[in-house]
Order: structure tokens, then sequence, then C-alpha cells
């Protein structure tokens, strides 16, 4: 007796996937025009898809065709003769080269299977990773990293196996199906009937199983990315320094021990549930066969058909049962491959913050002019810029923020230094992510070199301004290597002069690799202050002339800023610079200090004139430091406030008096 599983375990499998997709697809509700976007996605493979298609109808009719020419074999054995010989002969042979053509059209399915599913699983990840990283900023403070990561991964696979799996096993089947279920109603339609007779027991049964398996496998989804969210956070270096800190190793391996082990004996339950359904399908197959040798058997000992007919309807009962049960999930299939489409295009269809016009100019090489006409701006709100589905809630927020900006003016002539300072959530960090483009005004204008930045080329507009934040972000690379992102072309000359002028390259220079040093995840192998002369040195090798400093040397200690403020004199050298600084010590030699405080510029001019004024600049400068001719520093709550040199102060070349350096 043939497998009863060789033609329909894979359409098992398949039956039993769908059941643990339902529940999560009948809950999915798809957009309209999904299914035409999708063919529209799979024109430039539709000659592929078309050969493919005719591989699997091929396949299909010469897994009909076996069986049928298996009973002439039989019939023409019981027939005897000379002829009879040399027609079993002829038939083997046949047989045979049918088996080497179902063997080659296999590979032609393989081939051209990976050829289109691996070239919609590249288009889609590219299209979204290309799509995600031009998403405003407050996108990505919004969005868990890893429920995006899986529209990458998880739904792309899904996508793909539209075009593969469930797309030919749809066609495949139905082929199959039709033709068998023709062929055997043709031998003999008792057989036929009596055989299907015990399909409902099997598919019953095998139903409450899916569901069963479905719950037990969306615990395991949960689990399985509460783990890895742990993981992620306990293995980033932070995140192992606060376990380390607090002492708590055996409480997070308890934890994670508790849901590991519920992981476990899910795996034992799902493996018993699949190797169930697996064994019930068998066994009622098993019981088909039996049944159609039966009555077969008895019909052709009474000569109502032949032996040969017997043969090749037990042989298409196994090649029935696979494309029925699958079939009967066919809609699951179809709408699951759907959802993962919609999936993706959800994130698609987001619409990028910045978008560069068609016919953008770019800004004037080496300009150093910023202006700020009028500037109004609120954040978007949640509804206007993420998913739902990406931030793990049930709607979103759709309260329309309150300005930050309301009405900013100011012009920077270039090789000023210009300090903005203010109160936390004054807009300042805010104001300087407009001036490079994070973000667009929501009215007014913002020009850099005469060219509002809105009507400039994205890319000229990054090459004239260069940011260094309080927490310079490093890849985790090489040192030449995340220099080398402002700078791609860069010679290592042209790096260590980079490296010279941001007071770090005697450093580099000491470690072993040098220059091909791995500065680890965030780049914390090195100190805060060694990590942000790295910053200074690659924004260095890009020589903007607009720098923009957001608290750069806001969480140094004075040593490691004395350094990095040495460094800093040399990067605004010659430079336009927008300074923000909570330490107003660094800010006391700008051209001109801006006074933010609810959205507004409230004070403006230079710093002994600010502090005479006796407005808002004078109390926070008040707050920090000593009363004018106070003989004695002052001292607040959290102690006194750390000498720092202002910007600009000391050359590159100079040495710090020991009072900076202490």
């Amino acid at each position: 007796m043939s497998n009863p599983m060789s033609g329909g375990g894979m359409a098992g499998w398949s039956m039993l996937r769908s059941m643990r997709n339902r529940d999560e697809v009948s809950t999915h509700r798809l957009k309209r025009g999904v299914a035409r976007r999708i063919v529209a996605f799979a024109h430039p493979y539709r000659r592929d898809i078309i050969v493919f298609l005719a591989t699997v109808v091929l396949a299909a009719i010469i897994g009909v065709a076996t069986p049928v020419l298996a009973g002439d074999v039989i019939n023409a054995i019981n027939r005897g003769g000379t002829e009879a010989g040399r027609l079993v002969v002829r038939l083997a042979l046949f047989i045979a080269a049918l088996a080497v053509a179902d063997a080659l059209l296999s590979l032609a399915q393989r081939w051209y299977s990976a050829r289109i599913g691996e070239g919609i699983i590249f288009n889609l990840r590219t299209r979204v990773y290309d799509h995600v990283q031009r998403m405003p900023l407050q996108f990505f403070t919004r969005t868990q990293t890893g429920a995006l990561v899986s529209r990458l991964n998880n739904d792309v696979l899904g996508a793909q196996r539209a075009f593969t799996s469930t797309l030919s096993g749809v066609v495949s089947n139905v082929i199959q199906l039709v033709l068998t279920a023709a062929v055997m109603f043709t031998l003999s339609w008792q057989i036929t009937a009596l055989s299907l007779v015990l399909l409902p027991i099997f598919i019953i049964p095998a139903r409450r199983v899916g569901r069963r398996l479905a719950d037990i496998t969306r615990e395991a989804y949960n689990l399985d990315a509460k783990m890895n969210a742990t993981m992620t956070e306990r293995f980033g270096v932070a995140g192992a320094l606060l376990v380390k800190l607090f002492g708590q190793p055996e409480i997070e391996a308890r934890r994670f021990g508790d849901r590991a082990e519920r992981v476990r004996d899910i795996g034992i339950q799902s493996a018993m549930y699949s190797r169930t359904f697996f064994v019930a399908m068998l066994l009622v197959a098993s019981l088909a066969q039996a049944l159609t040798y039966g009555l077969g058997g008895w019909l052709a000992v009474t000569g109502g058909v032949s032996a040969g007919t017997v043969v090749t309807l037990a042989l298409l009962l196994t090649r029935l049962y696979g494309p029925l049960t699958a079939l009967s999930n066919v809609r699951v299939d179809v709408m699951s491959a759907l959802v993962s489409f919609d999936r993706v295009f959800e994130v698609l269809d987001l619409k990028p913050g910045i978008v560069e016009k068609p016919d953008a100019v770019a800004v004037p090489v080496g300009a150093g002019r910023v202006d700020f006409r009028d500037v109004r701006f609120r954040y978007p709100s949640a509804a206007e810029i993420s998913l739902a589905s990406l931030e793990e809630v049930a709607t979103l927020d759709r309260t329309v923020n309150e300005p930050v900006l309301k009405g900013v003016s100011f012009s920077v002539e270039p090789g000023q230094m210009v300090a903005l300072v203010g109160p936390s959530g004054a807009g300042k960090s805010t104001l300087s992510m407009l001036i490079s483009r994070i973000y667009d005004v929501s009215d007014g204008q913002v020009l850099v070199g005469g060219v509002d930045v809105r009507d400039a080329t994205l890319a000229s507009l990054r090459d004239e301004i260069g940011v260094v934040t309080q927490d310079s972000h490093l890849f985790h690379e090489t040192i030449a290597e995340n220099l080398r992102y402002a700078k791609p072309d860069a010679t290592d000359d042209e790096i260590w002069a980079a490296l010279a002028g941001a007071q770090v390259a005697d450093l580099v220079r000491a470690l072993p690799d040098g220059l091909d040093t791995t500065v680890g995840e965030r780049g914390y192998r090195f100190s805060g202050g060694e990590k942000q002369r790295i910053a200074i040195a690659r924004l260095l090798l890009k020589a903007p002339s607009i720098v923009i400093l957001d608290e750069a040397t806001a969480h140094l200690d004075s040593e490691s800023e004395a350094a990095v403020q040495r460094a800093l004199s040399v990067a605004l050298a010659g430079r336009t610079a927008l300074v923000i600084a909570h330490r107003l010590s660094t800010v006391r030699d700008a051209d001109q200090i801006l006074v933010l405080d609810g959205g507004r510029i409230v004070e403006r001019g230079r710093h002994e004139e600010l502090v005479a004024v006796g407005g808002l600049y004078a109390e926070l400068y008040r707050t920090q430091f000593a009363v004018a001719d106070s003989p004695t520093p002052f001292v607040d709550a959290t102690g006194p406030e750390p000498v720092v040199m202002p910007l600009g102060t000391y050359r590159a070349d100079e040495v710090l008096p020991p009072a900076a350096a202490n």
C-alpha cells in the first residue's frame, strides 16, 4: 500500500497553519484596493509567474496520470499474453518518463518560486526600509522598534508566500482535485462516494485541534515577543549596567526563566497537537483506502470493475484528501497573504515627514546665513504620523498638539555665534531641527543662504549643516567607518586631520587597532568626552558652513568638558554657529543670545546687556553663578557649577589653566 500522506502531507500542514492564523485574519480589516495594489506590485514578475503556474499545472496532471497508468499495468498483467508484456514495458517506460518530467518540473518550480519570492522580498524590504527612513523623527519616538522590524521580516515573508506557496497551492490543488475527482467518478462512482464518507470525520475534529493550537501558538508568540524585548533592553549596555548596579540578576533570570518554561511547555503541547493532527489524517486516509480495497476488491471479484481500476482508485484517493482539506481553508490562506501585504502597505502609506520638491534648488556652498521669519510650529499628532499597530495601542491619539514655536524671527550672519537659552520645553531643540529640516515649519520661513529650506535639495542642505547633540550616536562599527559616514570618500589623512582637530588623534593612535577599532554599541567603549570628540571629528570631516551644538557638553565632567570645548573651538572657527546650552558659561561670548520662553523670543542681546536688563536671562544666570562681586561662589542644592571655558576662548593648541582643567 502506498503512503496515504504522500500526496496530502503538505496540504495537511497548510491546513493546520491556516487554522493557526484564522483568528488573526478574521480580526484584520483590509483596506479597499489591496488586491489591485498586489497585482500592480507583481506586474514585473508576470512572465515568471505564468511559467511558474504552467509548471504547477503540468505537475498536477502528471500526479493524476501516474495512478491511471499504474492501473493499466495491472490490467495488462491480468490479460496476459505476449502483447500484454510489451504493453507493460511501454507503460513502465512511460511512467518512468513522467517521473523524470515531474522531477524536472519540481526543479523548475523551485527555481521560479525562489526567483519570484526572493525578488518580492527584496523589493518590499528595500521599499519599506527606504520609506521608514524618511518618516519624521516623532514617528520613531512613538513606534515600538520590534513591531517595525516585524513588518520588514514576518509580514514581508507572509506577502512573499502569496506568490509562492499560496498561489501555487491553490492552483495545484484545484487542478488536482478536479482531475482526480473526474477520473475517480468515471472509473467507479460507488467507490469514490464511499471513500469520501470519512472526510467529515477528519475535518471536524481537526478544526477543533486547530483552534486550540492557535490559542497556544498566540500565547507563545506573545511570550517570545516579551522575551525578545527583555533581552534587547537587558543586553544593551545601559540595561546591563542598571541590572548590575541594583544587583538584580537573579530576579531577571527567574522572570526570564518563567517565560521560557511556559514557551517550553507550549512547544511540547504544540508538537503533540501537530503529531495528533497528522496521525489522524494518516489514519482516516488509510481507512478510506481500506474501504476502497474492500469494496473495489468485491466488485472486481464479481466482475463489476477490473483489478487495475481498484489500484488506480486507491492511488488516486491519496491525491484527493490533501487538496480537499487544503481547499477547505483556502479563504484563510488567501486572506493571510492579503493581510501580510496590507500590513506592509500600511507602512508604505504613511506620509514621509519631509519631501523634496521636484524643482528644488541647491543651497549656496558656504553661505552660512540663517534667517527665521515669523516661524510657527506644532508637532504632528500621533494619528498624522504613526500606526496603532506599531505602538501596540487600540487607537491613536488624535489630539492636535499645541504650537511649540509662536512667531520666532531672527537672523544669524555668516561666521556669527548665536546662543539659544531658556527653560526646558521653551522650543530650543525644536528650532534647531527646523534648520536642518528634520521637521518643516507649520507657518513662516526658515532660510539658509537665502533659500527657503523647503525649496532646497536635501543633499545640499545636509552638506551645509553639521550637528553635535548631547548624546552623539556612534554605530557599532570601526572609528573609520563612523567618521566616513560624514564623508564616504574621505582618505585616512583627512580622517587623522579631523581627529587631530577634535583633540582625539593621540587617543586613537594609542589604540591597538587604531582607526579599525570597533567603538561598541552606541560608542560605549569610549568615555562620554571621548565619544563626543569622535563625533566632533565626524563634523570636522564633513566641514559644514553651519554648526548646531545641542547641549554638546551637558553630561560631561569638568575635565572631559574642557577637552570637548577645545575641540569645539576648532570646529566653530570661521563657521556660523547655533549653540543650545543650559550652562550659560558656554555662551557668554556669543555674538547674540536669544532667550526663548513659551515658544517665543522674550529677550535678545549680548551677555552683559541681558544681565543688566534683569529679565529671564539674568534670573537663569543667577541660579547658576555667584551674584555679581560676591567673594564666594554661589552654591545651590546641587552643588557648585563646574568652571567651564567659554566657546572660542582658547585655541586648539593652547593649554587650559589649572582652574579649568580640574
